[in-house]
């Protein structure tokens, strides 16, 4: 199975040197939104198995194509929910630059929130005598002149391999429930969104050695999240492996060098020719 997400993230267009919606091709690279996080990949497997005698595959070759995964993966959730195993072996097309991954960090967002009392900034609980100055808006408050009442602060966590979002969130309210003992402040916290799990494809598999030998380069590990936790989860020996640098994603005048292009249809080719015929 070869996987991509058909969304982007949103996009300032003043900071667009043209049209983010239409491709545009200068000094050997594509410029576009998606071109290389991540609808360029799409591109490169259509055109890689052009020429192919699909009909003459043993295995089925899949692609798929899932939504939201910038934003509440709901797309490879939904597979997971519906147990639909749809292969043995995938790989994601997110942009690594031709290097296949296997290991990657997860990641959840948490919010903060710590409710007191409001009052006065002149009158903040401290001697008269001593100067002050009040940190009025962090997530919070409205006035510089007023000591905000709630404040919230949102962080994210990334997990490595073998480390709980469950487990790492019960250790956060153990440890803030401690910070505010014998104070009259009230905490909450409250996941952003689910959360992604940190993934990791054993080293040994056939996936693994399939895409080290096609691409020359062993595989790595990277700090950004993926679908991959998902399509393990279903059964799947899952790469990470795509044309383009994710140096690039999320950026304004997204583009995707030209001379990713033929290297990554070489090797997709040749994964099909080993996993499917």
């Amino acid at each position: 199975m070869l996987s991509g997400h058909t969304d982007t993230v949103p996009f300032d267009e003043d900071r667009w040197s043209g049209d983010p919606f239409t491709l545009r091709e200068q000094d050997q690279r594509w410029y576009g939104l998606g071109t290389a996080d991540m609808k360029g990949f799409f591109a490169v497997v259509l055109e890689a198995i052009r020429g192919l005698d699909l009909d003459s595959l043993k295995q089925p070759l899949i692609l798929l194509a899932t939504a939201d995964e910038e934003s509440s993966m709901c797309g490879a959730r939904s597979l997971l929910d519906a147990q639909r195993r749809l292969g043995r072996h995938a790989v994601i097309g997110e942009p690594t630059g031709l290097r296949p991954i296997r290991i990657h960090k997860g990641i959840t967002m948490e919010s903060i929130r710590v409710t007191g009392s409001a009052s006065h900034s002149s009158n903040p609980l401290f001697e008269v005598e001593a100067p002050t100055l009040n940190l009025g808006h962090i997530h919070g408050g409205d006035n510089p002149n007023r000591i905000c009442g709630e404040c919230e602060l949102h962080f994210d966590i990334r997990p490595l391999p073998g480390m709980s979002l469950e487990q790492l969130r019960a250790e956060l309210d153990r440890r803030l429930a401690g910070v505010l003992d014998d104070t009259a402040l009230r905490l909450e916290r409250q996941p952003l969104f689910e959360g992604i799990p940190a993934m990791e494809t054993a080293a040994g598999t056939q996936i693994v050695r399939a895409t080290e030998q096609l691409t020359g380069v062993s595989a790595e590990a990277v700090a950004f999240g993926t679908e991959d936790p998902f399509l393990n989860a279903l059964g799947m020996e899952t790469m990470i492996l795509g044309p383009g640098s994710i140096d690039q994603a999320h950026q304004p005048d997204e583009y995707i060098a030209l001379d990713q292009l033929e290297p990554a249809m070489r090797i997709i080719r040749g994964l099909v020719e080993r996993f499917c015929r």
